[in-house]
């Protein structure tokens, strides 16, 4: 359960990280042109990261109801794994594509550990 927990953390940190980059680097020009959309998104990503960060902790920690906090963050991250890969995509960014394949898997490994 180590690996899955430390998988959470970093991947928590990750997403609040690419976003404070592409927000800091004027690279959402949603926030013009969908801004409420973008803000719902925003809002889905930084509490899957949040919940990341709780439940990995939670699952280094021992704590009771860590294993089940780690399940409800990654079912929350594999949504947003499936569905963010369309928008890079769309743009030809494929590297950021590729990233999301790497984290489909280790996520589908990290859950294979927990349960």
């Amino acid at each position: 359960m180590i690996l899955a927990g430390v998988y959470a953390i970093v991947v928590g940190i990750g997403i609040i990280g690419q976003w404070g980059f592409f927000l800091g680097a004027g690279r959402v020009p949603e926030l013009k042109s969908e801004p409420y959309r973008i803000g719902f998104h925003l809002a889905g990503e930084f509490l899957t990261a949040l919940a990341l960060l709780v439940g990995g902790v939670a699952l280094l920690a021992g704590a009771p109801w860590g294993r089940s906090f780690y399940l409800l963050a990654t079912g929350m991250l594999l949504y947003t794994i499936i569905v963010s890969p369309g928008y890079f995509a769309q743009r030809k960014e494929w590297p950021l594509v590729g990233m999301f394949a790497v984290l489909l898997v280790l996520a589908a490994i990290s859950l294979i550990l927990v349960l």
